[in-house]
């Protein structure tokens, strides 16, 4: 069995789909390996590193995907190189299928298999190749040290001779495994930690990482079999949104988090709550790229609304 790896050409991206030490323990199986050249190079593993592990480096991206049994690549791939691709072969990434029906069909007909890394279910079995979990993990402690940097103010309580300095306040929205890693690093870092999400039974989690959680009565909401929050209401919505508005406003880092499955992303945080909220605040959008839960949040980019 041939499995092709393929190069990221996506801009920024610093992720790789094998390391090395993959790399061997499938060749191991008796897999080949194919690699497209410079493939490691982001994460500081050089083409020696995959051709002592065994792989083979190839320079030819068009060789490479006609000859595959297996395409292994993070991002969704162009729709031009399906046509490359050979009929029967496994493709394996993420697909974006609810919004990228035209590639979804395409690959389709072209009689490729494809496997979207962000539709596997949170199991133990497959937990392994749960992408969405170990990435939001990443995502959660991310947040907020990048917050941490635009901040004004440091996140620790400090007595100092010339007095004492308060701790900095943390309002985190959703508490799914990014929100969760938020408080934890949030609280590390010795942040006053609020947080919120619609679904009642996270309460005790929130509590255990030393955070407070913010109750705020939405009727009746829950969960998915997946453990993703279900779509409010329009009324839910708004009652979210007045009970949200005073957190934030005491806030000096406000965290959002929410995502709903193979759905845009809420949009919880409007400019008149963050016109409420101090000079100098900071929020982290963590769902600009599903649309984004805060209204002027742009993805990659830095910006300024209402002085925060």
């Amino acid at each position: 069995m041939k499995i092709a790896v393929m190069k990221e050409i996506h801009e920024g991206e610093k992720r790789v789909p094998l390391i090395p030490p993959t790399v061997e323990k499938l060749v191991k199986l008796g897999a080949e390996l194919e690699v497209e050249a410079d493939l490691g190079l982001s994460c500081r593993y050089d083409n020696g590193a995959y051709e002592k592990a065994g792989a083979r480096i190839n320079a030819s991206r068009e060789d490479m995907l006609k000859t595959a049994d297996i395409i292994l690549r993070l991002r969704k791939p162009p729709l031009a190189e399906i046509d490359l691709m050979k009929k029967g072969c496994i493709h394996i990434s993420y697909l974006d299928p609810f919004n990228e029906t035209e590639l979804v069909d395409k690959l389709a007909a072209a009689g490729i298999s494809a496997v979207s890394l962000e539709m596997i279910p949170r199991t133990t079995v497959a937990q392994k190749m749960d992408v969405l979990s170990s990435q939001a993990n990443l995502g959660g402690y991310v947040s907020v040290i990048l917050a941490a940097e635009q901040l004004d103010k440091i996140f620790p309580m400090m007595t100092t001779p010339a007095g004492t300095i308060k701790p900095a306040r943390v309002f985190i929205i959703g508490v799914g495994v990014a929100g969760l890693q938020a408080i934890a690093t949030a609280r590390r870092l010795g942040a006053r930690v609020e947080a919120f999400d619609t679904r009642p039974v996270v309460e005790e989690q929130v509590k255990s990482l030393g955070a407070k959680f913010v109750k705020i009565d939405l009727g009746e909401t829950g969960q998915t079999k997946d453990g993703y929050a279900k779509q409010l209401t329009p009324e839910q919505m708004q009652m979210q949104k007045e009970g949200m508005a005073k957190a934030c406003a005491l806030a000096d880092v406000v965290i959002t988090t929410a995502q709903l499955f193979g759905r845009p992303a809420p949009r919880i945080v409007d400019r008149a709550m963050i016109a409420q909220m101090q000079p100098g605040s900071v929020i982290i959008d963590m769902a600009v790229e599903t649309g984004g839960n805060v209204e002027g949040s742009e993805l990659d980019q830095v910006v300024e609304v209402e002085g925060v």
